[in-house]
This record gives C-alpha cells, sequence and structure tokens, in this order.
C-alpha cells in the first residue's frame, strides 16, 4: 500500500493586493496540489490565508514555486509539512458560538476557557473589531454527551462578568 503525499501548510501573510489567491492557487496548481482546506480573511487589511495541499512534489519544490509571492517584499510566505493527524478534530456535536459587546482584553481568552473546561474543540474562530463593537463568532463541537446547558450557564457566568452577550446554538445538521 502505497502513503498518500504528506500534507502541507502554506501560509502567506502580509499587504493585501488584488491577485494573491489566484497567483497562490495557480502556483500550487503547476506543482500538482490538491487544496484539501483552506482559509483567508483580511485583517485589517491585512492578507492572511493558510492552505492544506496535498501534492507529490518536494516540499522545496512548493517553496520554489511560492518564492515569487514573497519577492516584493510584502508576503512573507511559509510552507511546512504537517503529519496527519490520528483523530478527525471535528468529531462531537456541532455548534455556533457567538459573543458580542464592547471591546476589553480578555474577551476571547475567558470565553474560550469556559469552552475548554468542557473540552469543547474550537475548528474556527473568527473576531472583529468595529466602532464600538466587539464580535466573535466560531464553531465548536462538543463531545458527544456534554451537557449543553451546563456549558450555557458557565459561558452566561463568563459574558456577565465581561460585560458581553453571549449564544451558544446547535448547528442544523442539514446545513453541514
Amino acid at each position: 500500500m502505497t502513503l498518500p503525499p504528506p500534507v502541507l501548510a502554506v501560509t502567506v501573510l502580509g499587504d493585501d493586493r488584488p491577485g494573491i489567491v489566484a497567483e497562490l492557487t495557480e502556483a500550487l496548481a503547476g506543482v500538482g496540489g490538491n487544496l484539501e482546506d483552506s482559509t483567508m480573511t483580511l485583517l485589517r487589511g491585512h492578507f492572511a490565508m493558510v492552505v492544506l495541499v496535498r501534492t507529490g512534489a518536494s516540499q522545496e519544490d512548493v517553496e520554489s514555486a511560492m518564492a515569487p509571492l514573497a519577492q516584493s517584499g510584502g508576503l512573507s510566505v511559509d510552507v511546512r509539512s504537517l503529519p496527519d493527524p490520528a483523530h478527525l478534530s471535528g468529531a462531537g456535536q456541532p455548534f455556533t458560538l457567538r459573543v458580542h459587546g464592547a471591546d476589553r482584553p480578555g474577551i476571547v481568552a475567558s470565553i474560550t476557557r469556559v469552552l475548554a473546561r468542557h473540552q469543547g474543540n474550537i475548528v474556527d474562530l473568527g473576531t472583529r473589531l468595529g466602532s464600538a463593537l466587539y464580535v466573535l463568532m466560531a464553531e465548536v463541537m462538543l463531545p458527544e454527551g456534554t451537557d449543553v446547558e451546563a456549558v450555557q450557564a458557565d459561558l452566561a457566568e463568563a459574558a456577565s462578568g465581561l460585560g458581553v452577550d453571549v449564544s451558544l446554538h446547535p448547528v442544523d445538521d442539514d446545513l453541514l
């Protein structure tokens, strides 16, 4: 049995401009890369993307293919090999977490600590600071059999101490 090639994580950070995603994905296609997972966002005008790609090309070949992206000096590119996970991190019951309120230090730390105490795994998280409102949105996997009411109560207690609102709702399986 032949093992599949390793998963490579390609991380690109830097000054945003049109065409970055096209250049990145074209370069990966050029080395036979199959994109398995990706996420991209703008963080206050700065481009941030992580792509998990599987290819028969070596890590060095992928790094060479990515070099043109970094040549302008506005982008930083990192390529690293990742081990295949022994288990899927997405096992459990999916929930959507929303937090919003006035900005202050410690919101993410306090809310995510509650989830960690309940063995919740954050599989996607995004935050935004608006003019007067801080918003956190996350997808969370809770282990089967978790007392969801206890998690919600602990989240409400933490949110009250922070002066923010929190909600945790199951994800409808039909939407996945």
